[in-house]
């Protein structure tokens, strides 16, 4: 996969100017070489795994790679197989819009996966040919693929989501202001000024509307110029006026010489007219390919016609469903209407389709395709990353993580969260006495319990959450997981440090703990490097298991045994048991703090008097505080586990196939 360089520039966010200030685009970008994308006998046949024999998300903790959905089910015995696409043909010219029309389930988004370089496996096959080449990474470079869901950063403006977008994916030859300019020539190319400083939003923030963001998804592909633009449902959720409006769009990319497939589930009669090419499809079985014009007039000559004018796409769709009310003729007198379908394409209009993509008169051959030789130095190249390009896209994603995780961390309801919960325990333990071991020693276990168990369930939802974009950005080449991780880890820094100092600053005081500036400030690095252990947790289990409630259910059980056996509620564990307390974050923090305000346990035993008459109340202090566990090992364990989580965050990541 291509991954993009970048300069080593300032990557502040610019302020808005005038894009007809700006650079002129260079030739990598400037020129264009229309591509005609050719598919031939596209099929694609899925293995389902049986998730009761195989389990789910949590088995992929202890199995050694995660499977790609062509070779799930086969340890399950004999798997079950689902043939979605059945030898699908056609072609896509330069300036036309091919649509892909059919019901839902007929392999529509299947054949756009594919035809974008997405599917990957046995179970496809077939041959799919750009300029008759196959299509290599200087072709999927420049391709763009819109998503069916719009795949964004909700608290990023339209703006900011470009921009960064052309930090990451515009190559290195570019400029900074060029890049700049990118961005506001695709919003302004897309209709989107008026909105450009409006967060995008989702279901639960307001931002811009539907038909907005989805011009914002196509924007997003539209910065690095790409010859062929694939769209999986541009027009759902629209009105017509919305969808008409969006198709009006795409033709006027597609007439600048561009490819353009799209799959439309149930077009107007004015997005109707607009399609140069349609294909057909029916439970991944062709039923036609050709002019959108002309499917009325091959349906009638195959004895298909409607007995009064309605909307073709509506018609399409009826015959795609194996409904026809021809003549008075009801459903039930013409039973097999997708065979007959099925029969009449592959005799009459298949062949004619086959022999037009086999015809390479009008195509560049292999050797001579100009969009191999421009971009094969410019490809090799973008495979090696240098330290200094990877210093840039870390720079860039740690921007952008800052930007969008500022409106999550600092939330009034999680703000008000920890101050309550401060405040709570400050008053609880109100100037405590420092005599009274067993209230002091609760109020440092509620430490340790608040902050271990608050960052690991926040934490445990990052990856599974921003999964999607992820897959989306990477499949796309933006930059390398090792920036993304590096970038995500250093910006919640600051994000999580900040809450624990403002809960410890309020509690510390009200609960009159060792009044010593020397004491609070180390009990302040203990609980700030326990968070990180914490979030460190979260990571791990989140990027392991990649489903958010089988995570945090995992999550809550490790925390639960974590604190059983943090040295305070039992002081001496069952030998079966007693390992855990050796991997329980809580117990190194716990230990930690206890020795900041009793120093080794000799001042605890003093106050107990456990030097004269009966020691049987001070055993807990023999037994989990003297003898165990010193300062510098209970700091080593912990910054073992401060790496060892994010190293598996780190490798659970690599597993996910994009």
């Amino acid at each position: 996969m291509p991954t993009p360089n970048g300069d080593s520039s300032n990557t502040n966010l610019p302020p808005k100017h005038n894009p007809q200030e700006s650079c002129d685009l260079p030739p990598f970008l400037s020129s264009s070489y229309p591509i005609t994308l050719k598919f031939m006998d596209v099929a694609y046949r899925l293995k389902i795994e049986d998730k009761q024999k195989t389990g789910g998300s949590i088995k992929r903790l202890f199995t050694p790679h995660q499977s790609s959905p062509s070779d799930q089910g086969s340890r399950a015995g004999a798997p079950q197989e689902r043939v979605i696409l059945k030898g699908v043909t056609g072609i896509a010219h330069p300036g036309e819009i091919l649509a892909v029309l059919g019901p839902s389930g007929s392999g529509k988004s299947t054949l756009l996966n594919a035809l974008a370089g997405r599917l990957h496996g046995n179970g496809l096959t077939g041959t799919i040919l750009a300029n008759s080449g196959k299509l290599n990474k200087s072709v999927l470079r420049r391709t763009g693929f819109v998503t069916q869901d719009d795949i964004l950063y909700p608290h990023l403006t339209v703006r900011e989501t470009l921009v960064f977008c052309a930090m990451l994916r515009l190559p290195r030859a570019l400029p900074r202001a060029a890049k700049v300019a990118a961005a506001e020539s695709a919003i302004a190319e897309l209709g989107l000024r008026k909105c450009e400083h409006t967060i995008i939003g989702n279901s639960f923030i307001r931002g811009v509307s539907g038909g907005e963001r989805k011009r914002v998804s196509i924007a997003h592909e539209m910065l690095v110029d790409p010859l062929l633009l694939i769209l999986d449902e541009p027009t759902s959720g629209l009105d017509s006026t919305a969808a008409h409006r969006l198709v009006v769009t795409l033709g006027t990319l597609a007439k600048k010489g561009k490819s353009v497939i799209t799959s439309v589930h149930q077009p107007s009669s004015r997005v109707y007219q607009m399609f140069d090419k349609v294909v057909l499809l029916s439970e991944g079985q062709c039923l036609y390919f050709g002019k959108g014009s002309d499917a009325m007039r091959y349906f009638q000559s195959v004895g298909f016609a409607p007995s009064f004018p309605m909307n073709p796409a509506d018609f399409l769709l009826d015959l795609a469903n194996g409904v026809s009310h021809v003549d008075g003729q009801s459903e039930k007198d013409r039973p097999n209407i997708k065979q007959s379908l099925i029969h009449s394409y592959n005799t009459i209009l298949g062949p004619k389709v086959k022999a037009a993509c086999m015809d390479t008169a009008t195509v560049p051959t292999k050797s001579t395709n100009p969009l191999r030789s421009s971009c094969s130095k410019e490809c090799r190249r973008s495979n090696r990353v240098s330290f200094f390009d990877w210093f840039y896209q870390f720079s860039i994603l740690l921007q952008r993580s800052l930007k969008e995780r500022k409106h999550e961390s600092f939330n009034t309801l999680r703000v008000f969260q920890v101050i309550a919960a401060a405040l709570l325990a400050g008053l609880m333990w109100w100037h405590s006495d420092y005599r009274n071991i067993q209230d002091r020693l609760g109020l440092l276990f509620f430490i340790a319990i608040f902050w271990g168990v608050f960052p690991s369930f926040n934490s445990v939802f990052a990856f599974p959450q921003e999964r999607a974009i992820f897959m989306k950005e990477r499949a796309s080449g933006m930059y390398k997981l090792s920036s993304y991780f590096m970038a995500r880890i250093v910006g919640d820094l600051p994000m999580e440090l900040i809450l624990p100092t403002i809960f410890l600053v309020i509690t510390y005081w009200m609960g009159g703990l060792k009044q010593d500036l020397w004491a609070f400030v180390l009990t302040l690095l203990v609980v700030l490097g326990y968070v990180m252990v914490s979030q460190g947790l979260g990571l791990a289990l989140g990027a392991a298991i990649m489903d958010a409630k089988q995570a945090s259910t995992v999550a809550a059980v490790t925390m639960l045994a974590f604190v059983l056996t943090g040295g305070y509620y039992v002081h001496k564990v069952p030998s079966c048991m007693a390992w855990i307390k050796y991997i329980s974050t809580t117990f190194y923090c716990y230990r930690l703090l206890t020795r900041i305000q009793y120093e080794d346990g000799k001042k605890i035993s003093y106050l107990l008097d456990c030097y004269h008459g009966d020691k049987g109340g001070c055993r807990f202090v023999e037994e989990d505080v003297v003898g165990q566990i010193g300062t510098l090992g209970c700091t080593g364990v912990l910054l073992f586990m401060f790496v060892f989580y994010r190293l598996l965050a780190y490798l659970a990541l690599r597993r996910i196939k994009s």
